[in-house]
């Protein structure tokens, strides 16, 4: 990555294409710097206007007095080209491309004029910004080289958050957001169609200024996962939370059709793990990505150093139904509520009146009213407790009558103090402002408040184990891939040191029958063994249960004559014991395109793509990684002891998983997909877990 610093701090800027109107694509970046502070030189390019809203104009680029740094390009299609390759050839650093029509439409003009303007670009190391780009905009520069209307609407003022996105709205949206909320914003970066400067690369320069505590980011796609990982490491190194939202779709998104890990892991799936690999904590809309900004700016998401956290939520009110309300939310988003120590009961107890409830939730009642100074007593006791790592504070009702300023300042001080998360729901928009007059971070309501503090609590734990993780493996797909049957794929996995079910090849009825005699007669499964099939049930090619040898060569004779009115030739079938377990798990694995090697593991059986319940990991991955992630699935509680049965081998599970990541980084591995499922897990310590089916897919092309 380059130092792109020059787009936020330009001592000269040009805009080509400048209009005298200062509502218009052209007239709007002079407008804004001419009133936002811009310190630099200005120089409006239009050859039909002698001045362009009080500034000397120049008829062309070559005209100016000096080469510019940046240039903000608005003239449209081949026009907008010519004009990027003059500033390349003049030596300018970097330009801004506004102009649409480029590679973000069918046309293949379009696509052809876009790739034009990168090679004249690159021939001289200029960096382009676009095309299609609303523009750049830092505040605390006034280096506004963009378009957006939002800026006029919501008035900018500098601040600790940055905005940067691929999309102009997904920029103006959090901006006008966080504006109207008296969050300031330092950056509000649309990178458009990023067909050089990509939105990670600009954002990793943003979080590397020191007056940044924030970082908003919108990516409509993930090309290059390297450069997201760039930006979360300097974000890391900073201290710089991030949250991100994202479409989910990668640009590869087009899986290997013999495989059913690629629908498991799909696109959606995929990026969650890869930001919370990074530690950066994904929005699920607009509206969230700002949620929790207030909390962020007030360093929730980094505990202190002495206060560790220990995973409780305590909840206050002068309401005993925000108290119930708070409690459901907090269950809703799995945060679990403190338990008091009796010391902290005794001293609430002596501190509240009678009436009110001293456990967790604690409603203070309505003599908060009378007595403005309850809040100021019992916070403090509860932020010493040693299980209490966050607090809700919900005020329903308060104003005439009640001394909200004491009450306020009472709330300030032990949030600045006590070193505990708060957050406060207040639905009265006069109360809050007092509030946030003390520095607090104010929700309309409990469940909001709930949300926002598990967020960020949260975000800080992805973003501490994300600390020291190793980059994604360079390994993608080369083709082309072959699937191996089921006999080879499970002499594969059991080559990688997983337990696999012994199964004996058979190309005749004679041969199943002399391997079901050789087992001892004990019950064996017979299937179709061919790379052609990979869901073998479908076409009947499974045969459970068989006890003798009678019924073993009529399933081989039945299943070999399927194989065959199916054009299948040159097939076998296979034998192996019965096999059963408790529990059946599956793991699965593949190369994305984008990401590289992925892991899947969850549920398993014959309903694991109607219902999924996966989670996927992105290798390499430690043992308490894969562990975590298994205790994360619904089916989690039963592989626990359930009804006097002993606890499931899950240390099994994970050590397939682990294995199963490891080949897929190693370099020179041939494999580039794997399902195995089911794998039988048996319970009780050392109980083992066995793969009984499986398919691998092999890279003939050997893999990168």
């Amino acid at each position: 990555m380059s130092d792109l610093s020059f787009f936020h701090t330009p001592r000269s800027v040009t805009v080509i294409g400048a209009s005298d109107n200062p509502d218009k694509i052209g007239g709007r970046p002079i407008r804004y710097m001419t009133t936002l502070g811009y310190a630099g030189a200005l120089y409006p390019v239009n050859p039909a206007r002698p001045t362009i809203q009080g500034l000397p104009a120049f008829a062309s680029v070559e005209a100016l007095p000096e080469v510019p740094d940046v240039a903000v390009i608005g003239v449209p299609g081949q026009a907008a080209v010519d004009a990027v390759a003059m500033c390349a050839r003049l030596g300018v650093r970097g330009c801004v491309v506004m102009s649409s029509g480029f590679g973000e439409t069918p046309d293949t003009d379009g696509r052809r004029r876009q790739g034009e303007m990168l090679r004249a670009a690159r021939e001289t190391g200029m960096r382009i910004v676009g095309p299609n780009t609303q523009g750049l905009a830092s505040f605390g520069s006034g280096a506004v080289l963009g378009f957006s209307t939002m800026f006029t609407e919501a008035p900018p003022a500098d601040g600790p958050v940055a905005v940067v996105s691929q999309s102009g709205a997904l920029c103006s949206v959090p901006y006008g957001m966080l504006r109207r909320r008296g969050v300031g914003v330092r950056y509000a970066h649309a990178t458009g169609n990023d067909a050089d400067v990509t939105a990670a690369e600009l954002a990793a320069t943003v979080v590397a200024d020191p007056g940044i505590r924030l970082l908003l980011l919108y990516l409509e796609d993930i090309r290059d996962p390297a450069s997201v990982e760039e930006l979360a490491e300097v974000a890391r190194r900073r201290g710089v939370p991030v949250v991100a939202l994202s479409g989910g779709r990668s640009a590869g998104g087009q899986r290997a059709a013999a495989s059913h890990t690629g629908a498991l892991a799909n696109e959606t799936r995929v990026v969650d793990a890869f930001f919370e690999r990074l530690g950066i904590w994904r929005a699920g809309s607009s509206s969230e990505l700002t949620a929790a900004v207030d909390l962020y700016l007030r360093g929730a998401a980094s505990p202190p150093v002495d206060r560790p956290r220990a995973g409780g939520l305590a909840i206050v009110s002068n309401s005993g139904a925000i108290c119930v309300l708070a409690a459901d939310a907090a269950a809703d988003h799995g945060l679990d509520l403190a338990t008091f120590t009796g010391a902290t009961h005794e001293r609430l107890v002596a501190a509240l009146p009678a009436f009110a409830a001293t456990a967790n939730p604690v409603d203070v009642t309505a003599a908060l009213m009378t007595d403005s100074s309850l809040f100021g007593k019992v916070l403090p006791v509860i932020g010493s407790d040693p299980g209490v790592d966050a607090c809700v504070i919900g005020i329903p009702v308060a104003g005439r009558g009640y001394d909200v300023a004491a009450i306020a300042a009472d709330v300030g001080a032990f949030a600045r103090d006590s070193g505990v998360p708060v957050a406060v729901a207040i639905a009265q928009p006069d109360v809050g402002e007092v509030f946030r007059g003390e520095d607090l971070a104010v929700f309309d309501d409990e469940a909001a408040a709930v949300a926002a503090l598990a967020q960020v609590t949260r975000h800080g734990a992805i973003a501490a184990a994300a600390a020291g993780r190793a980059r994604l493996s360079p390994r993608r797909p080369a083709g082309p891939l072959r699937t191996a049957d089921e006999a080879d794929s499970l002499a594969t996995l059991a080559g990688l040191g997983i337990p696999t079910v012994a199964v004996t090849r058979c190309p005749d009825v004679g041969a199943a029958v002399a391997a079901f005699d050789a087992l001892g007669g004990v019950p064996v499964v017979v299937k179709g063994c061919t790379a052609a099939v990979t869901h073998k049930s479908d076409l009947g090619l499974v045969r459970l249960g068989l006890g003798d040898a009678e019924q073993v060569a009529a399933a081989t004779e039945d299943i070999l004559d399927i194989l065959a009115r199916n054009g299948i030739v040159d097939s076998d079938v296979i034998v192996a014991p019965m096999v059963t377990a408790p529990v059946e798990v599956m793991v699965g694995a593949h190369l994305d395109p984008v990401f590289g090697p992925v892991v899947v593991l969850g549920a398993g059986g014959t309903l694991v793509e109607v219902s999924p319940d996966v989670r996927v990991l992105l290798p390499p991955f430690t043992r308490a990684e894969a562990r975590a992630a298994v205790d994360s699935l619904r089916m989690a509680p039963l592989l626990g002891a359930v009804r006097g049965d002993e606890a499931a081998d899950v240390d099994a599970w994970v050590d397939i998983a682990v294995r199963l990541g490891d080949e897929m980084v190693r370099p020179g591995s041939r494999i580039a997909g794997v399902d195995v499922n089911p794998v039988l897990l048996r319970r009780g310590a050392g109980g083992g877990a066995v793969a009984v089916d499986a398919v691998v897919l092999v890279d003939d092309g050997g893999g990168v």
